[in-house]
Formats: structure tokens, C-alpha cells, sequence
């Protein structure tokens, strides 16, 4: 007889917080040790879903590369050390440095992981504040810097993002996104095959637009083929059928819009006819799909990196929301709404109303301009090495790999190395980190309590989920927001406890106690008292719960929502469907909707002076994800590291023909800025003249220590990228539609 699996030990369940999705996993434990990762089958937002990435937590918990102790760089050569020293080196060295340049002469760079740990989210302010620097850079401005921006402008906050409601629309017109492979980007739907395959099986449509026939394109009912960076082109050509055909229907949002007029004038140039030659896309589809979006009963537009890091990356962002309002699809339930996230304010009353956070300064070279308190990235580089003595000489980064994730990734390795001073908070010695001089690892994602605090607010449906520490954390392991608190205290002469006091004061003085505030009725030592004394992001998060649109208001016997309750529900809790929040949520200085704001009217003479340039002869490069990686996290860990080889370039077989390039052959890419040589995959899915390499991989840097990736280093495109090339409003890199010639290898 064959034996019963046996029981595990015990079972926690939480999130997977290996990218956006957020799918509840329950983690079975044995022996102190990880058994197996799976789905919970009753998490009620990805009811027991998950893809491959969520037994990456068991890989990540498992990595012998993973660095467990603080390393500090003595010349070629490594050694760890303990926390008080490289602390104290970290600190010193900054205070030196900027006494001695003032705190401008250093730089920060926060990576994507971030966003992933509530603990980062709260206390990464505190250090930045800490440093006093103007120079800061993230991964926003190679992903979704141009959302922010637009969404800024014509809502009043840079994440006051549209979710489409894809569990309740009859019509989806998708650009620039692969959920199939990203599990969904600014959007947080677990389970995004299911939701994509419940909607074709109510009747509704799916058309996707992409250069590439995606994996998401595949399943479409629709797919159509667009130029790399005309995305902008083809959505003002859907808007001027609208106004042409009197297609319009704005319904309740007409009282709350302002400027349908000035965008009627806009989209008058981009007919259909006119834009057709430089988006690829014939007209007869163009009216087509303007007509099927108005027409149908519930529909919502929704784009994603593809439309953010192209040339025109904020006025296409722009437009897909204008066609949400212009349908009368914005802000109503089947079409796209804002979030209620359980931590974030019932409406405009916690934001600042008319405050748009741009262009407040620019960066030394360039002069391109600052949004949210950040420089664009593509900017980096050169603020280190160029001359002069206002250039970067220090730099902090927090989980991120820029070498591999931004523009011209061979000019920043270079521009690195000559860095005074490089202190890294990071899991690995990784094509980054390498060049620091001080590592501080934190904690993996199963030794530390998490909240999706970033992704609740971008969820398609209300939800709220705690999620508990799986693993007891070494006694010498640290979490994030302590390094980040104790770091910050250390730069003002006191330590994370002073930093943690200062944080929670702050936000009780703006929560509790004042006329105006969420809790007025609530004195300050109340609210303390019922917080507890234990330090940390758990108690902030409390504070928030409670003060937020669900929360109890203190009153523990009230129905509303505290950290306590939320503990409590271990699948976590579904908060119901997306309502309308307009206008409550708006906090533009109009308190309406800006359609037609001047930073973006001034923007479309670029695009339409681009229309001559469209078209020409060449080859442009753009990207792609894969189901088992994000970004360059995952290629460290066996289980999502094997099988064929990803880091391939697909080519369409004619033009494959006419390059002299074949399957399995290697083709040199060469860019303004860099070559490469990367193995050839044909395939008619790619558009013809668009070429595609997946970004995240070149593990092959000297000094790295990452075994599994380095058996598979594959090639970082972003040799290619180039820092020149940016939307220039934004600022934002530009990661497709990258002109490249293409060769054999070795021709």
C-alpha cells in the first residue's frame, strides 16, 4: 500500500509577494524549513491560483548566494561584518562626504522590490530625508513614471490610477501589457487566464495591441499589430472617431470634466488616414475598434510598460484614460475605477489639493526635470561622470540592480566604480551591488510580516490581506525597515527607535486629535495606548487601518477594521467590488477632472512633428517578460531558472531572410550606445522590422556571486537602451522602439 502524504507541521498563509499579483499562498512548514509552497484555495482574491514565481519564496528562503550577513569591500576582497560596524561605516562616511560637498553630493536609487514591502514603503521617506539629497532615482522612470505623471495631472495624485474591472466589462482593449506573462502591472489580478477566460465566456472581447503576438495576444479575440512608440498615434485616431462620428457619451462624468473641448481640437489632425502610415495600423481598423469601444455596453482601456517607456509615453498614457472618460467608461463599475485601498483615505481630504510635483528642479547635465521628489534614472550615469564638483560622489541604493535595469547599463558599471563612497541594502552581491563598498542584506519575503500596501490600492477588487512571518528570522538577520530606520537615525546622530518615534508622532498629529483629522474625537494618547508600544511598520500600518475608509475609529467594539481584525482573517478579506469615487477622490486644484492639462495640450506639436519621422526603414528592438522571472530577481533560483534557453532574439522569419541570420544561429545587435551578441529564435509572432530580447538577464559580470545565473547569464539589453533617448516630458527612459542593426555574428 502506498503511503499518506504526511500532514505539515503547519501551514501559514499569506501573500506571494514575487510580483504584482499578490496571490494568496499557503506556506506548509517542516522541521523549521520550508516543505512546499502552494495556492490557498480560499484567499478571496486569487482563490488558489498562483504561477510558478510563488515556490520562489522556498528557492529565495533556500539560496546559498543569498548574503545572510553585512559585507564591507576591503580593495578586490570581501568580508562580513557586524551590523553596529557597517552601520557606522555607511553613516560616517556619508556625514564625511556631505559636510564636505554638501548632501546634494549624494544619490539614491530605490528598486522595484520595494514596493513589495509595506516596512520599505513606510520608512523609506525617513531616509531619504535623512540624506537631504534632491538626487533621487528609482525604477519608476523605466516603468511607469509616465502613469504617475498623467495620472497627476488629470486626477490630482500620481497613483490615482484607473483600474480596469475586468470581472465586470464586455470589451478590453489592452496595449503594451502581457498579464499572461507579468500576472498583471498596475493592475493587481491574481488569476489574470481565469479572469481573461470568464470574460470571453460572458460575451465579452478581449483585442490586444502589440508589436509582438504575446501570450495574452494568443487567447485575444483581437490581435493588432502596432509600431513600437506610436501607441499615442493610434489612441488619438480612436478619440478623433469619437468626436467625428458624435460617438461621444460622458454621461455623469460630463459635470465633472473639464477641457472635452480643447481635446476635440487636439485629435482633429489624427485621423485615421493620417495616422495610419505611422502606427502600422490600417484605418478601416482604427475606426473599427474606436467604433466596437464606444458601442459596447461596459468597456475600459487599459496600458501598460509598452505605452509607458516609448517616446510618447505620457501622452499615451494620457489618451487611455481620456477614452475612459470620453465613452463614459471612467470611474463606473465594467469599465475603470479608483481602488479604496483599507490604509488610504476615503476621498481627497488626506491629499493636497492642486499640487502637481513637477519640474520643482532638474538635474545638473541635462536639466530634465524632477517629479514626486525623484530625477529620472536615464540621468544617473552622467551625474556621476561628468565633471564638476556638484556631481554625485556618493550613492545609497535599496534593492535595486540598475546596471541591468536601466538605459546604457555599461556607462553606469563605469560610472559606479568610480563612486567615493557605494552603500547597498541588497539580498546579493549581484551586477550592482558589486560595486559598493558596504552590503547590508535584509531579510527574505517568509522571515517578515507584509500588507500589499502598494498593490491594494491598485487591486480590481477592494481587498485587504495580512500576512505573517512564515519563518522565525535568525538573531542576526535584520528586516528592511529597521536598516532603513537605524540608518537614518545613525545620519542624525540617533538610531532606528528615534526614527520610529519620530514617524509614529508625525502621523498621529495629522490622524487623530484635530478638527479635520480622520479621528478627531481621538486624543493622541488614546490612540497610543491601543497601538501598543512595539516598534515597527505593524503599528503605523494600525494607525492607518483604523483611520482608514473601513477602519473602527479606535472604537474596538465597532464593526470597522484594525490590524487586530485583520490578523484574524488569515485568507484575508474581500472588501467588495470597485465603486464609483468621483468626485470625491479628485484632488485637482478644479476638483473636476483636467482632461485637457497644459503640461500635456504643449506635448502633442511633438507628436505630431513625429508623424514625418514615422515609418522609415530599420529595425527597433523592443522587450518582453517571461511567466518565471521579474525583472532580474528570479534567475538566481533553480526551479524558476530551468528549462530552454529565454534570453533569446525573436526575429520573424522574412526578416530573419533577408539579415542572413537562422534559428539557433547569433545575431550582433548593435545600438548607439552598445552591441551584443545574443542566439537567434524565429518567429511569425514578432511584427516585421521589430526585433525583441527580454531584459533582466547579463549575468555574467565579474565579481557577481549568483552560481544558478551565472550558468545562464544570457545578455543585458540594456547595453543597448539608450540614456539619451527619454519621453520628454517625463523624462522617462525609452526601452522599446530602440533602433538597432542587426548582422550575424561574426559578419
Amino acid at each position: 500500500m502506498s503511503q499518506q502524504p504526511r500532514a505539515a507541521e503547519r501551514v501559514v498563509y499569506r501573500s506571494c509577494s514575487l510580483c504584482e499579483a499578490h496571490c494568496g499562498v499557503a506556506v506548509e512548514l517542516e522541521g523549521g524549513r520550508v516543505r512546499t509552497v502552494r495556492g490557498d484555495p480560499e484567499d478571496p482574491l486569487s482563490g488558489g491560483y498562483i504561477c510558478p514565481k510563488a515556490y520562489g519564496l522556498k528557492g529565495l528562503q533556500e539560496d546559498p548566494d543569498r548574503l545572510t550577513r553585512p559585507l564591507i569591500r576591503e580593495g578586490s576582497a570581501w568580508r562580513e561584518a557586524g551590523w553596529d560596524e557597517a552601520l557606522g561605516l555607511v553613516a560616517s562616511r556619508l556625514r564625511e562626504i556631505r559636510e564636505a560637498h554638501g548632501a546634494d553630493a549624494i544619490g539614491a536609487y530605490v528598486g522595484n522590490p520595494n514596493a513589495h514591502d509595506y516596512g520599505a514603503l513606510l520608512y523609506l521617506p525617513t531616509l531619504l530625508r535623512s540624506l537631504g539629497t534632491r538626487w533621487r532615482f528609482s525604477a519608476t522612470s523605466v516603468d511607469q513614471l509616465p502613469k504617475m505623471v498623467s495620472s497627476c495631472l488629470l486626477f490630482g495624485a500620481p497613483l490615482a490610477v484607473p483600474i480596469a474591472d475586468i470581472d465586470r466589462t464586455d470589451f478590453l482593449l489592452m496595449l503594451g501589457a502581457n498579464p499572461l506573462a507579468s500576472n498583471g502591472s498596475l493592475m493587481t489580478a491574481p488569476d489574470f487566464p481565469g479572469r481573461l477566460r470568464r470574460l470571453r465566456e460572458r460575451g465579452g472581447r478581449l483585442v490586444v495591441v502589440d508589436p509582438r503576438r504575446s501570450e495574452t495576444a494568443e487567447t485575444a479575440d483581437e490581435h493588432v499589430f502596432v509600431r513600437p512608440g506610436s501607441d499615442a498615434y493610434l489612441l488619438f485616431a480612436l478619440v478623433h472617431v469619437l468626436f467625428a462620428e458624435g460617438r461621444l457619451r460622458l454621461g455623469r462624468l460630463a459635470e465633472w470634466t473639464r477641457g472635452v473641448e480643447r481635446v476635440a481640437e487636439l485629435a482633429r489632425p489624427f485621423s485615421p488616414e493620417r495616422v495610419e502610415a505611422a502606427c502600422g495600423v490600417p484605418a478601416e481598423t482604427l475606426r473599427r475598434l474606436a467604433r466596437e469601444l464606444a458601442a459596447a455596453p461596459r468597456a475600459a482601456v487599459y496600458g501598460r510598460i509598452g505605452t509607458c517607456t516609448q517616446e510618447f509615453g505620457t501622452l499615451a498614457s494620457w489618451l487611455v484614460d481620456v477614452l475612459n472618460v470620453l465613452t463614459g467608461n471612467l470611474d463606473r463599475p465594467g469599465g475603470a475605477l479608483f481602488p479604496r485601498p483599507a490604509h488610504g483615505p476615503a476621498d481627497a481630504g488626506g491629499r493636497r489639493k492642486g499640487h502637481v510635483p513637477f519640474a520643482r528642479w532638474r538635474s545638473r547635465v541635462r536639466g530634465l526635470p524632477e517629479f514626486a521628489g525623484e530625477l529620472p534614472v536615464a540621468c544617473l550615469a552622467e551625474e556621476i561622470d561628468s565633471a564638476g564638483d556638484a556631481r554625485l560622489r556618493a550613492l545609497v541604493s535599496v534593492a535595486g540592480n540598475p546596471v541591468l535595469s536601466t538605459p546604457n547599463g555599461a556607462r553606469l558599471a563605469k560610472a559606479l566604480e568610480g563612486l567615493e563612497f557605494f552603500a547597498a541594502v541588497d539580498l546579493y552581491l549581484n551586477e550592482t551591488t558589486r560595486f559598493a563598498h558596504v552590503i547590508l542584506p535584509t531579510t527574505p519575503p517568509l522571515e517578515r510580516d507584509n500588507y500589499d500596501m502598494a498593490f491594494h490600492a491598485l487591486s480590481v477588487r477592494n481587498f485587504a490581506k495580512w500576512s505573517p512571518a512564515a519563518l522565525e528570522k535568525p538573531a542576526e538577520a535584520r528586516d528592511l525597515w529597521w536598516v532603513l530606520a537605524e540608518l537614518a537615525g545613525r545620519l542624525a546622530g540617533a538610531d532606528a527607535a528615534a526614527a520610529d518615534e519620530l514617524m509614529l508622532a508625525g502621523l498621529l498629529s495629522r490622524t487623530v486629535g484635530r478638527e479635520g483629522s480622520a479621528c478627531p474625537g481621538v486624543s493622541e494618547a488614546e490612540a497610543r495606548a491601543q497601538l501598543g508600544p512595539e516598534p515597527g511598520p505593524a503599528r503605523l500600518l494600525d494607525l492607518m487601518l483604523r483611520a482608514g475608509p473601513y477602519g473602527d475609529r479606535f472604537d474596538p467594539a465597532a464593526p470597522g477594521l484594525s490590524l487586530a481584525k485583520l490578523r484574524a482573517a488569515e485568507h484575508g478579506l474581500d472588501l467588495g467590488p470597485l465603486e464609483p469615487r468621483v468626485p470625491g477622490m479628485l484632488a485637482t486644484e478644479s476638483g473636476a477632472i483636467e482632461l485637457a492639462p497644459d503640461l500635456l495640450v504643449a506635448d502633442v506639436a511633438r507628436l505630431e512633428r513625429g508623424l514625418a519621422e514615422r515609418g522609415r526603414d530599420g529595425f527597433v528592438l523592443i522587450g518582453r517578460r517571461h511567466l518565471r522571472s521579474n525583472n532580474s530577481w528570479m534567475h538566481n533560483l533553480p526551479a524558476l531558472a530551468k528549462g530552454k534557453e529565454r534570453c533569446t532574439l525573436l526575429v520573424h522569419p522574412e526578416d530573419a531572410r533577408t539579415l542572413g541570420l537562422v534559428a539557433g544561429g547569433r545575431a550582433r545587435v548593435r545600438s548607439r550606445v552598445g552591441a551584443l551578441e545574443a542566439p537567434v529564435e524565429l518567429s511569425d509572432a514578432m511584427m516585421r522590422g521589430v526585433v525583441s530580447l527580454p531584459h533582466g538577464h547579463g549575468h555574467d559580470a565579474p565579481g557577481a556571486r549568483l552560481a544558478v545565473a551565472g550558468r545562464r547569464p544570457g545578455v543585458n539589453s540594456n547595453l543597448l537602451s539608450d540614456e539619451t533617448l527619454i519621453d520628454a516630458l517625463s523624462g522617462n527612459a525609452v526601452l522599446n522602439g530602440i533602433p538597432v542593426e542587426i548582422s550575424p555574428a561574426g559578419a
